[in-house]
């Protein structure tokens, strides 16, 4: 592992104005615009979710009218958690999101945890999930009525993946205008869905207000199955928090960050309860139970032979998710090199494109990695849901120790403290829901977060190590360091 005099002492305030500087010089270049911001959070959150989560959250609210409240409340609580975060970013103007606020309050071992989780399991399973739903959307045209060839679909996936992590390695310029483009794709998809159903309620189709008669008739009794409702809504927003992982290629990310954070929240909201409420124009609530691919069904219901268009435009919106992942994915594992807490040579970039290459490679081999395991990835992403919303919540407490230790410090935003108190009482219901409703996948969650501590005994903690695992790190440095012209960002002159 990298040394760890490279991070910044952990009880003194970091210096964000020196930060700034140095990294806009020496390290990962300034390029990102405001524009590029928005267009890389609405790329995160914009992906399958909204694809898939219509029919969840109907199964588990039982009523229209409950659905749309859900999927309201869904996108205000990640708009609160994200002000917060904004808070957050603008404070700690360091790349890697809460694993730097982690970092920060509690020190290297709670953040190593965090680190672990999310680099070596969440994101790389992400952008296989992400893939692989492209893959089958991009087949379907072509296999309307029957299977696609065997291994078809995981080929389609792999060359997705491999194809995305050579532009991330290419260019940030060309990685931000593969985002920007596939913004503008998927939100157009979504945007003609919602100007569908307004057509099939101004033209006075009848059916189109049959899903809205009884509002809320059969809405779920027990609290505990409505609550469940939020975890497909939330599911569907994951990527809220995206752009603080990459905030030191942000331009001005005082006055952009929470621009970008307040636009991308508010347009996601928006868009998806008007999306939702087209589809319940043509789509019953047992239509929707009976057919996960609503999308591809409303498109049957309204375009004719133009149908065809649908799996496409869910093609492109994962395209934008997944290059989205793996963007910002690369650069926490730069971050975690930078602290010592990853090998030195993920802090590396190359001279040329100034991007963390070795960074980008290892996200993409880790993504194809799991598509061998692809059978396996949904029960995966399942067990570390729980670790997921700790680690959340664990960035909120470190807002909370910012607030008590750095009162005076500089602040673009500062959220009411009602704003975290809330978010923080959701994080920790989104931890105990699955404890008392499915204690053994939170359980097995648990062990695999845990799994991150015997790495971090032997390869941190432990300063005593054989001489011969120093030896073999190095060498494999050196040799990364000449396969793909990189150097140390930190010292690069």
């Amino acid at each position: 592992m990298g040394k760890q005099e490279q991070s910044e002492p952990l009880n003194q305030e970091p210096s964000n104005e020196h930060h700034d500087e140095e990294v806009g010089d020496k390290g990962l270049e300034k390029t990102m615009t405001l524009f590029n911001g928005v267009s890389i959070i609405v790329g995160c959150i914009i992906g399958s979710g909204i694809f898939i989560s219509p029919t969840g959250i109907q199964a588990q609210a039982g009523s229209v009218g409950l659905s749309l409240i859900v999927w309201v409340l869904s996108g205000l609580f990640a708009g609160i958690g994200a002000f917060c975060y904004a808070e957050l970013g603008t404070l700690i103007r360091k790349s890697g999101g809460d694993y730097a606020y982690i970092m920060e309050a509690f020190g290297p071992f709670l953040a190593f945890l965090r680190l672990w989780i999310e680099s070596i399991v969440v994101r790389p399973c992400t952008a296989t999930i992400v893939a692989l739903t492209f893959a089958i959307y991009m087949l379907k045209p072509f296999y309307p009525d029957c299977d696609s060839p065997p291994l078809s679909t995981e080929l389609i996936a792999a060359l997705l993946l491999v194809l995305l992590t050579a532009v991330n390695c290419i260019s940030v310029k060309w990685a931000s205008k593969v985002q920007d483009f596939f913004f503008v794709t998927k939100t157009a998809a979504l945007v003609l869905i919602i100007f569908t159903g307004l057509w099939n309620m101004v033209s006075g189709k009848p059916e189109a207000f049959d899903s809205f008669e009884n509002i809320f008739e059969n809405t779920a009794k027990d609290l505990e199955t409505a609550s469940l409702a939020f975890y497909s809504g939330l599911f569907a927003y994951q990527g809220w928090n995206y752009l603080n992982f990459i905030v030191e290629e942000l331009q001005n990310p005082k006055r952009n960050l929470p621009l970008s954070i307040a636009i991308s929240c508010s347009l996601c909201t928006i868009i998806y309860t008007l999306t939702n409420v087209a589809l319940y124009t043509s789509i019953t609530p047992d239509e929707m139970l009976a057919s996960p691919a609503v999308a591809v069904l409303f498109a049957e219901k309204n375009y004719g032979w133009f149908a065809f268009c649908m799996p496409i435009f869910v093609a492109c919106s994962t395209i934008g998710s997944a290059n989205g992942v793996i963007l910002t994915s690369s650069r926490l594992f730069y971050c975690g090199a930078r602290e010592g807490q990853m090998p030195n040579v993920l802090t590396m970039v190359n001279k040329t494109t100034k991007t963390p290459i070795p960074a980008v490679i290892l996200t993409g081999l880790l993504s194809l990695l799991y598509l061998l395991l692809s059978n396996n990835i949904y029960s995966l992403i399942n067990y570390i849901q729980v670790s997921y919303w700790i680690a959340i919540g664990g960035a909120i407490l470190a807002l909370f120790y910012f607030r008590k230790t750095m009162p005076d410090a500089p602040r673009a935003v500062k959220a009411p403290i009602v704003f975290p108190i809330i978010f923080f009482i959701g994080c920790v219901l989104l931890v105990l829901v699955p404890v008392l409703g499915n204690p053994k996948d939170t359980a097995i969650g648990i062990l695999i977060m845990l799994s991150g501590v015997p790495v971090y005994l032997i390869f941190i903690a432990w300063k005593g190590k054989p001489k011969c695992i120093d030896s073999l790190t190095d060498s494999v440095t050196i040799f990364t360091q000449k396969l793909f012209m990189v150097v140390d960002a930190n010292k690069e002159e």
